[in-house]
C-alpha cells in the first residue's frame, strides 16, 4: 500500500523550509513543514481489504488442519515468499517469519500466550496483529489472511509483504502543521539513541500531532549503536535506524551537532551550547553515556579511541590494518573490538584491571572459557594490572606501558573502560540525580519534576523483578522499552514499566545473551559443555 502525504502552508512561511531554530539554513533539520512535497512510505497497515491490485496477492494452500497442534509454529512457502505460520487455542495465525531487528527465524523463537519471541534478541510479536510489543527494534510484522477450506489451511498474503518481512506501525499524521514558533515546542526529546527515536515514534503512533523535536551532538540521525563495536567498518547509512525520509513523512525534527547546555524547568527552557534557546512542554531526556578517558601520561598522544562515533570505529579498523592493536578493558565494548580486529590487526592485546573478562557478569568458570575462545584466536590478555604511560614517536602512539612494567607495542589504543551518565548539564537543574549521576525516575519514567521524563543509558528506575529497587540497565533493548513507556505517560496513558532486562554480545560467531538482572551471586549452575561455549548458566542468589 502505498501511502502519498501533501503538506501545503502558507506562501509567507516557506522561507523557513530547512531551517534551524536558531534561523541559519541548515541541512542538519529534517522537516516536513515546508514547501508542498510528496513523500512515499513503506507501509503495510492491516485493513479490511489491504489488497488492492490482485497481482500482487498469493493465495496458497500451506497445510491440513490437523498438521499443527496448539501451541505449534510452522514456516511455510508460498512461493514467492515464506510466512510464519501459528496454531493457538484451535485458531490459525500467519504472520512475517522473520524478526525485522536483525532478521532471526522467528519459527525458533518461543510461542506464548498469544506471543511470538524473538530467539536472538527477544523482540516480542502480537500473533493477531504482528505488532511488536517487547524489544529491541522498531517495526513491527506484516500479518497476512489465514482461512479453512475442507480441512486445509489457505495463507492469503501481499507479495510485496512476503518480501519485505515487516511493517512500520501504523502511525497518526497531522496535515496541517504550520502555525509552529520555530523557538518552541510541544515535546522536547534530548539524545536521539533508541529511547529518544522510540519515545517519538510512539507518540505519533498514539496520534500526538504537535510539533516533535530531537536533538543530538551526533553529526547523523539515530544509529544502531551497538553495532560499531561488533562491525566496526559500518558506514552511518548502513546502520542508520530510519533514513531521513521517514523523519520528514512524520514530521520528527532532528537536530544534529546540538548540545543542550542547561535546563530552566520553571520557565519549561531547554538552553543549547550554542545560546539558542527553545521552549518545551514535555521534555525527554535520554543523553545516554560519556565514554571514561584514560588519565595516564600520554593520554593527549594520538591514535588513542574511544568508540563513540561510526567515525571512530572506521578509522579504528583503518588504522588497526596489518598493526599492534592494544585494548583497555575487557569490557562487552573492549572484548566485542577485540575480535572484530583479530583478523585485520598484525596483533592485539587486551589489558584488564579483573583477573578474568566479565568476572563480574559471567562469573570466573564463563569468564574463563570466553578467555580461552579469544586466546585461540590469537589475542594475548595482560591481566590485573593497568596503562601507567602512552609512548609516542612524532605525536602517534607507539607503545603502551603498564604498572606491571611490561611495554607493549602498539599503533593504535582503544578504550573500554566503562561509562558515566551524560547528565552533568543537568545538575542546577532542580532535577534529581542520583550520587553516581543517574536521573531517578519512576515507573512511568517520570522524574520529580511534572512533565520531565528521563529514558535509556542515564537513569535509575525500579525493576519489578527486583522488588522495585532502583536499577541502572544499559541495554539496547532497556533503551527501546524506557523510550515507549515515556511517550506513554506524556499522553497520561498512565503506564508502568515491566519487562525483563536482556543483552547480548557477539564474538568470533558465538552469541552470548543474558536475560535478568544480576547483582551479585552465590552460585552459578551451568548445563551443557562450557569448553564448545554450548551451555546455560543460571545464576543464584
Amino acid at each position: 500500500v502505498e501511502v502519498k502525504i501533501e503538506v501545503v502552508i502558507p506562501e509567507k512561511d516557506r522561507s523557513r523550509e530547512e531551517m534551524s531554530p536558531n534561523g541559519k539554513a541548515s541541512p542538519l533539520v529534517y522537516k516536513v513543514n515546508g514547501t508542498a512535497r510528496h513523500y512515499h512510505l513503506e507501509e503495510h497497515p492491516i485493513a479490511s481489504n489491504p489488497y488492492h491490485n490482485p497481482k500482487d496477492v498469493v493465495e496458497a494452500s500451506v497445510c491440513h488442519v490437523k498438521d499443527l497442534e496448539n501451541g505449534q509454529m510452522r514456516e511455510v512457502d508460498l512461493g514467492c515468499g515464506k510466512a510464519l505460520l501459528i496454531k493457538e487455542n484451535s485458531e490459525f495465525y500467519a504472520m512475517g517469519h522473520k524478526c525485522p531487528h536483525y532478521g532471526a527465524p522467528l519459527v525458533k523463537g518461543v510461542l506464548s500466550k498469544g506471543r511470538v519471541r524473538c530467539p536472538w534478541h527477544g523482540a516480542c510479536f502480537n500473533i493477531s496483529t504482528g505488532d511488536i510489543e517487547d524489544f529491541p527494534g522498531l517495526d513491527s510484522l506484516p500479518r497476512f489472511q489465514v482461512k479453512i477450506e475442507k480441512e486445509k489451511v489457505y495463507i492469503r498474503a501481499s507479495k510485496q509483504a512476503l518480501q519485505i518481512q515487516r511493517r512500520t506501525k501504523m502511525m497518526a499524521k497531522c496535515i496541517s502543521l504550520s502555525n509552529y514558533n520555530l523557538s518552541s515546542t510541544n515535546v522536547l526529546i534530548v539524545g536521539a539513541g533508541a529511547a529518544g527515536l522510540v519515545c517519538a515514534e510512539t507518540l505519533r503512533q498514539e496520534g500526538f500531532s504537535d510539533r516533535i523535536v530531537m536533538c543530538t551532538m551526533d553529526r547523523h540521525l539515530p544509529y544502531d549503536r551497538p553495532k560499531l563495536s561488533k562491525s566496526m567498518d559500518s558506514h552511518p547509512e548502513q546502520i542508520a535506524l530510519r533514513p531521513k525520509e521517514f523523519f520528514r513523512a512524520y514530521d520528527i525534527e532532528v537536530l544534529t551537532e546540538m548540545q543542550v547546555a542547561a535546563v530552566d524547568i520553571k520557565n519549561k527552557i531547554a538552553v543549547f551550547k550554542d545560546g539558542f534557546k527553545m521552549e518545551y512542554n514535555k521534555l525527554l531526556i535520554a543523553t545516554g553515556n560519556t565514554l571514561k578517558a584514560l588519565s595516564c601520561k600520554g593520554k593527549e598522544v594520538e591514535n588513542v579511541f574511544n568508540i563513540r562515533t561510526p567515525e571512530d570505529a572506521n578509522r579504528v579498523v583503518k588504522l588497526a590494518t596489518s598493526k599492534n592493536v592494544v585494548i583497555v578493558g575487557a569490557s562487552f565494548l573492549g572484548m566485542e573490538v577485540a575480535a572484530y580486529l583479530t583478523e585485520r590487526a598484525h596483533s592485539v592485546s587486551v589489558v584488564e584491571l579483573e583477573e578474568v573478562p566479565f568476572k563480574k557478569f559471567f562469573g570466573e568458570r564463563v569468564g574463563r572459557a570466553v578467555m580461552k575462545m579469544f586466546e585461540n584466536n590469537r589475542v594475548k590478555f595482560y591481566m590485573q594490572t593497568e596503562v601507567s604511560e602512552l609512548r609516542e614517536q612524532e605525536g602517534k602512539l607507539k607503545e603502551v606501558v603498564l604498572k606491571s612494567g611490561k611495554v607493549l607495542r602498539a599503533d593504535v589504543c582503544v578504550v573500554g573502560i566503562g561509562a558515566v551518565p551524560a547528565t552533568g548539564f543537568l545538575k542546577q537543574s532542580g532535577i534529581n540525580i542520583d550520587s553516581k549521576g543517574f536521573v531517578i525516575v519512576n515507573k512511568m519514567m517520570q522524574t520529580n519534576i511534572p512533565g520531565v521524563f528521563a529514558a535509556g543509558d542515564a537513569v535509575t528506575f525500579p525493576l519489578a523483578l527486583r522488588n522495585n529497587k532502583k536499577v541502572n540497565v544499559p541495554h539496547w533493548q532497556m533503551a527501546h522499552m524506557h523510550g515507549r513507556i515515556a511517550a506513554l505517560n506524556m499522553l497520561a496513558h498512565g503506564m508502568e514499566i515491566s519487562t525483563v532486562p536482556y543483552l547480548w554480545t557477539a564474538m568470533f560467531g558465538k552469541s552470548i545473551r543474558y536475560a535478568g538482572h544480576g547483582e551479585g551471586f552465590d552460585d552459578v549452575f551451568i548445563q551443557g559443555d562450557l569448553d564448545e561455549l554450548k551451555f546455560v548458566a543460571f545464576y543464584t542468589k
